[in-house]
């Protein structure tokens, strides 16, 4: 068939008959035809009774009737396109239960319905669209048929499209399995989606407008919508060679859709390296609703604009992130949980009455707030991340989570001191349906083994008082809420070292449904406390205990019989059900302990033995095979122990050995204990066994030949190579080669060059973190002048002593950061503060260590990368004034870590913070030096020159509880 079709359309009498061809509208006469012809016989419907056709299509009832000029002749001939055609004529001629409408057919099905006036078959694909509209997320329409059949409906009049897609799209604007590139970078992939890049920047503008306008529109968080919103724009933009008239008017309308004082910080910061004024405007606002958020709404209310302050929770939202988001308070959650009917000019009056009288945290004001979400509730919410919002009162932000999230079962509040452990215990108490928690903090720099000269300890002034409504009776004398924990089976408390045994026995009221802990640094617990923990939550089958006092005692717990238990036969022990264990930097377990706990946890698939007592004759009791994530670094093993483990492990994916310089030798228990035993050198061993993803190593990985890392690191996306090995040129020059995913790379001590860097820069196009630490070699300022557009994290420690602020420069053209850290940079003076802080306006981490005199006119600019959340200034300019730490606090909400030396200080010292309530501040450290006159130096008559040597460090720190400061002998 080449572009067209006949049939026979018979009458009651043979002479009646009518011959019906179709002809191909696109086809052209004298070209071959472009596409096979369509999948269906035509031929089987010749000669069949035209009554369908006259039943079903107004067109056949016309042409057949003699309603039309040509309904008179014997040979018809329609012109149309010839698969919708074929796809109507299918519908007639067969039973309609028989029609399969897909996203392929749907078109070709309303082309030739609309074209052949086939009704019945046009309100089955009316039927079909709005039922396929109401499906869920996981069933969602390709981007590009929404797209397809936007415009053939505004082509066509149909309306029912034109109404569904704009609250559709608006209802799925977030799904979860699928990505949308960055709007900055063309290969970057982040969690914001409408299924693809490609697909999202063709939306018609008036499609997406009214998508985005639609009161349906439901995201996890407004950054993704800002995203989506910058990426269409971005795209549409560079596409054109001239705006098309109203282009600008059109950015802007869809940008004021935006609610930008919602957006997270970091973000708002990181919109002005492209989009300067936005990005100023979002920060600015942001920063306005910091300083007073009560007014601020107030005056919203009294504007009549206070849906610019409600988060967006919609019937279908089934996650809300406002991680990142310092100005969101307590009165911006509950407001966004107010139904809409319930927001009148009465009740916004009395709410700002409440407000200007009451103070805030004041128990009366939620009170009144209760009484309004009551009636409202959003059942699809399984997750809420309010990490990073130090503003937040949670024990009033508990009740918002009861009331408004009745399925909730994951809760993040990370890095937020004001969550104290009577907040956990009432949470636990008010939403028992919740699974997963993590109030993570950041880990604590004081270790053990830190020599202290001196402490002290100062209460927090504004600890809460306890009050019925938040604080339940203690758990543990009350039997009968037992019962009600029976959900909650993850929580990480990691970095919380103000939680003690005590606290930790009232979390064993979770025995029944815990499997899951992270205790990792929290200090004040105890080996007694742990090992108590564990004789009651007997499900815990994945425990991170780093750096705590884990020991023999709790090894005990875990290998012995636990009567409490009722698992039969060796599954009574809870070390054999263990999954996931992390005893990093434990130094309280003895040899014998820690051989007993590895020949019991044999079914772990992540085990964490770095800066542990583990020894060969330990590991060889481990016969595990389930191996996933191994870490062995800075211990005594060989390869006599570790051999056996890598090959039973064949799906090992992370393997860690740095430090461990025993690989190399054997020791003389090697023969007794491998029994004749044959094994390889370490490369030998994970070069012929794994498969590894992530790998750290030092001593006995001596390369030197690039296809004996092909095929066993060729999906490695995480490499730390350091001291004890030195990876030859062709080696480090290959590495794109050899791992083509690489995403992070770091190197100690290693020999370096122009070549290298530069190649890994241009061929690892996935490489997001470079981190080079006193490598040697010679390396210019060549090695940057590539660009490598999603390069995230840059350190450069003692080996760029030449860079200067032009420099600098290139590094701003070449890379869009959001960590840096410089060591060693003598020639970068002033000037080079103006140029970080408007080159990478989102930093959230920034190291100076001996860069010159980068402070020496004060820290100002600095100061105007909102987002930093870690900042360290370290011999870099005497000309710090003595208000830094207060002005830090002040003017970077997020900052969590400063650490100074004083030696910069421009007036021998700085001023304390004004008060000890830290509400996201963890850690201050302040680095004090002394003068030392070196042995190796000539001095002549005369001369005064002296070299400063670290004394002591002073430490501030911060937690729930208390602030700590501490005086340690060495530098931190």
């Amino acid at each position: 068939m080449h572009g067209g079709a006949s049939f026979a359309a018979a009458g009651e009498d043979a002479g009646d008959a009518v011959l019906l061809e179709i002809t191909d509208a696109s086809f052209i006469a004298g070209e071959a035809d472009p596409s096979p012809p369509p999948p269906v016989s035509v031929d089987d419907l010749a000669g069949l009774d035209p009554l369908p056709l006259i039943e079903s299509s107004s067109y056949f009832r016309a042409l057949l009737g003699g309603s039309f000029s040509e309904s008179g002749r014997a040979h018809v001939q329609i012109s149309c396109n010839l698969e919708a055609a074929v796809q109507v004529l299918v519908y007639l001629f067969e039973p309609s239960g028989s029609l399969t409408i897909t996203h392929h057919t749907f078109l070709p099905l309303m082309e030739g319905g609309l074209f052949l006036a086939a009704e019945n078959l046009l309100t089955e694909c009316e039927r079909w669209f709005r039922t396929m509209s109401s499906q869920s997320s996981s069933l969602l329409a390709p981007l590009d048929f929404l797209i397809e059949t936007w415009y053939f409906a505004q082509e066509h009049g149909i309306n029912y499209v034109q109404d569904i897609c704009p609250g559709y799209l608006a209802q799925n604007f977030v799904d979860s399995e699928e990505k949308l590139s960055d709007f900055l970078l063309f290969m970057e992939k982040i969690k914001v989606q409408v299924i693809s890049r490609r697909s999202f920047v063709k939306l018609p503008y008036d499609l997406l407008y009214s998508t985005i306008k639609c009161p349906s529109l439901t995201v996890d968080s407004e950054k993704q919508l800002c995203e989506a919103i910058l990426c269409w724009i971005t795209e549409n933009t560079r596409c054109c060679e001239e705006l098309p008239p109203n282009s600008v008017d059109h950015q802007l309308y869809l940008l004021n859709k935006v609610r930008i004082c919602l957006l997270p910080l970091e973000f708002a910061a990181g919109t002005k390296r492209n989009w300067a004024e936005f990005g100023s405007k979002v920060e600015s606002r942001i920063l306005n609703l910091l300083k007073d958020s009560l007014r601020t709404v107030l005056d919203a209310i009294a504007d009549d604009n206070l849906e610019s302050y409600r988060v967006r929770i919609t019937e279908y939202s089934k996650k809300i992130v406002l991680s990142g988001c310092p100005q969101i308070t307590t009165e911006i959650l509950y407001i966004s949980v107010l139904p809409p009917a319930n927001v009148g000019a009465s009740l916004n009056k009395r709410l700002g009455s409440s407000w200007a009288q009451v103070d805030y945290r004041n128990i009366i004001l939620y009170n009144e707030l209760e009484e309004a979400v009551k009636s409202s509730s959003f059942g699809n919410v399984h997750m809420v991340d309010l990490s990073k919002c130090p503003n937040v009162h949670f024990s009033p932000a508990i009740d918002w989570l009861k009331l408004a999230f009745p399925e909730l079962r994951i809760f993040r509040a990370s890095f937020c001191l004001t969550f104290q452990f009577e907040d956990l215990l009432y949470l636990l108490l008010t939403c028992p349906w919740i699974n997963e928690i993590d109030l993570s903090i950041d880990t604590s720099i004081i270790a053990q083994t830190h020599s202290v000269i001196s402490s002290r300890f100062e209460g927090r002034g504004a600890v809460k008082p306890k009050l019925t409504r938040y604080y339940a009776q203690d758990p543990l004398c009350d039997t009968t809420m037992n019962s009600y924990f029976s959900n909650i089976s993850k929580l990480i408390l990691e970095g919380r070292n103000d939680i003690t045994d005590v606290d930790l026995l009232k979390i064993s009221i979770l025995k029944n449904s815990l499997c899951y802990i992270n205790i990792k640094n929290c200090t004040l617990l105890t080996d007694d406390g742990i090992s108590k923990l564990l004789l009651k939550c007997t499900k815990i089958h994945s425990m991170v205990l780093s750096y705590t006092s884990f020991g023999n005692q709790s090894i005990q717990t875990l290998c012995n019989s636990n009567p409490l238990d009722s698992m039969d036969e060796c599954r009574h022990v809870m070390a054999f059900r263990m999954q996931e264990l992390h005893l990093d930097g434990c130094k309280g377990i003895g040899y014998a302990a820690m051989s007993q706990l590895m020949s019991n946890v044999n079914i772990t698939n992540f085990l964490c033995l770095r800066e542990t007592t583990l020894t060969d004759g330990a590991l060889c009791n481990f016969v595990g095979s389930s191996l996933e994530f191994l870490d062995i670094s800075e211990t005594m093993v060989s390869m006599v122990s570790l051999a056996p483990v890598i090959r039973r492990n064949s799906n090992l994916r992370c393997l860690k050995a740095a430090g461990c310089r025993n690989l190399l030798f054997e020791h003389g228990e090697v023969e007794a204990m491998s029994g004749g035993n044959i094994y390889g050198d370490f490369l030998q061993e994970i070069t012929s066994t794994c498969c590894l993803e992530d790998v750290e190593m030092g001593w006995a990985f001596s390369p030197i030949r690039v296809t004996t890392l092909i095929p066993s690191f060729s999906k490695v996306r995480k490499m730390t190579i350091g001291l004890g090995t030195t990876l030859p040129e062709n080696i480090l020059c290959a590495l794109p080669d050899i791992c083509p995913f690489l995403e992070s790379l770091v190197l100690r001590f290693q020999m370096i060059s122009d070549k290298v860097v530069r190649n890994l820069l241009e061929s690892s196009t996935k490489l997001r973190v470079l981190c080079l630490y006193s490598c040697l070699g010679n390396l210019t300022s060549f090695s940057f002048q590539i660009k490598a557009p999603l390069l995230r994290i840059l350190r450069l420690e003692w080996i760029t002593p030449w860079m200067t602020n032009d420099d600098l420069a290139v590094l701003i053209q070449n890379y869009n950061l959001v960590e840096l850290s410089l060591s060693g940079c003598k020639l970068l003076d002033s000037n080079s503060q103006e140029l970080i802080s408007s080159g990478w306006p989102n930093l959230t981490c920034l190291h100076l260590e001996e860069c010159g005199q980068i402070t020496l006119d004060g820290v100002s600019s600095i100061l105007n990368c909102k987002a930093l959340e870690d900042l360290l200034l370290r011999h870099t300019g005497k000309g710090i004034g003595r208000t830094i730490i207060t002005d830090a606090i002040t003017e970077l909400p997020l900052l969590r870590k400063l650490a100074l030396d004083l030696c910069d200080a421009s007036e021998e010292g700085y001023d304390s913070p004004n008060n000890p309530e830290g509400k996201i501040m963890r850690t201050i450290t302040m680095s004090r030096c002394k003068s030392v006159r070196s042995c190796f130096e000539l001095h002549t008559e005369g001369s005064s020159y002296s070299k400063p040597v670290h004394k002591e460090t002073i430490v501030l720190e911060w937690s729930s509880r208390q602030l700590r400061t501490t005086i340690v002998k060495e530098r931190l």
